[in-house]
């Protein structure tokens, strides 16, 4: 469970969520948003709203321990889960869990084109049934006082991206959805990978932008493709929210601007190896908690990028930390190989 005392029994526990600003946020992804990648964001950025890896509504139901599912650390506020399912009964249950354990948003999938999710009717697919996703969002909402929002494509296969995006949106927000995050590419659920469905399909930033003077009074948010912070800047002149994926994780140094360019706000460090050494206590206690250091230096890997060093840092954590006993000695001796002159956001 969280290790929050205060979020493990409710509403009734004096949990204080603020205010969420939403201008910028980590997409979810999968095996990649992990409790560890992200507690390592937040030691680049305090601001930005981050996202669990999708969780369907099987594993929170019917999974055990639902730590294994829902557990994450305090730092990691403001935090959202993401469920995916269906059924509206399934989704209301799970996301008034996800409040009763402290989250701060509950985020409905529409977006993932896999097939394993395909299967149960989760992800993109749900894109032709605008019906069923307005039923599950006024079931969740009908249960949480926490906010519900929606993240999906501007289409799947034939669809239309204007008449038939505009009828799923229309509908769902009839329903009393007001957040929606567009990531802006079709998905193709015949003849596409998942990973092809990343790349493949062009983005039309545009149609999420009119989709925003289409509906002023919608929180409209885009997502994909995005890699810089000068891009993100770009985006908000059209819509309220940006949200970055790979880029966020293969460069998680991008995070470090974040503050300070979208929000206004001083970035909580001025070096990589402050970074690093910020997740120290928290690799400590992952640790003694019985977690692999690998699990946790994984997502660090890209940190480094284009420093001295890089390299033998990505090396020496590859080769050693996944071996048992591997203690946070194999993490100092890999930051010992890292030059980081750099003492400014860069």
């Amino acid at each position: 469970m969280s290790d929050n005392a205060t979020a493990t029994t409710g509403m009734d526990t004096g949990i204080k969520r603020r205010k969420l600003d939403r201008t910028f946020s980590v997409a979810p992804m999968m095996d990649w948003t992990t409790r560890d990648y992200r507690a390592f964001a937040r030691t680049l950025t305090r601001e930005a709203l981050l996202y669990t890896e999708m969780v369907t509504t099987g594993a929170i139901l019917h999974g055990s321990p639902r730590e294994r599912f829902l557990g994450y650390s305090d730092v990691e506020h403001p935090l959202a889960l993401q469920l995916g399912g269906s059924d509206p009964a399934e989704l209301a249950e799970c996301a008034a869990i996800a409040e009763a354990w402290g989250y701060d948003e509950v985020n409905l999938n529409v977006g993932c084109p896999s097939d394993r999710v395909q299967n149960n009717l989760i992800g993109a697919c749900l894109m032709a049934y605008p019906d069923k996703v307005a039923a599950a969002v006024r079931a969740m909402q009908a249960a949480v006082s926490i906010p519900v929002t929606v993240k999906c494509r501007i289409g799947i296969d034939d669809q239309d991206e204007d008449a038939d995006l505009a009828r799923f949106i229309g509908t769902v927000a009839d329903a009393g959805a007001d957040t929606f995050i567009i990531h802006a590419r079709k998905a193709w659920l015949e003849g596409l990978s998942p990973k092809e469905n990343r790349d493949v399909p062009p983005l039309n930033y545009a149609r999420v932008h009119r989709l925003k003077t289409q509906y002023p009074a919608l929180h409209i948010g885009i997502n994909g493709g995005i890699k810089s912070l000068e891009d993100c800047q770009a985006h908000l002149e059209h819509v309220d929210s940006v949200m970055i994926g790979r880029e966020a994780y293969q460069n998680p140094w991008l995070l470090a601007g974040v503050d300070a360019a979208l929000y206004g706000t001083p970035s909580p460090v001025t070096s990589r190896q402050e970074a690093a050494r910020a997740l120290r206590p928290y690799i400590a206690e992952r640790l003694a908690a019985g977690a692999k250091l690998n699990h946790v230096t994984r997502h660090l890997l890209g940190l480094f990028q284009g420093c001295p060093g890089g390299r033998q840092f990505r090396r020496h954590l590859s080769e050693n930390a996944h071996r048992p006993g591997a203690d946070l000695a194999v993490f100092d001796e890999a930051l010992s190989k890292v030059h980081d002159p750099e003492r400014a956001i860069a």
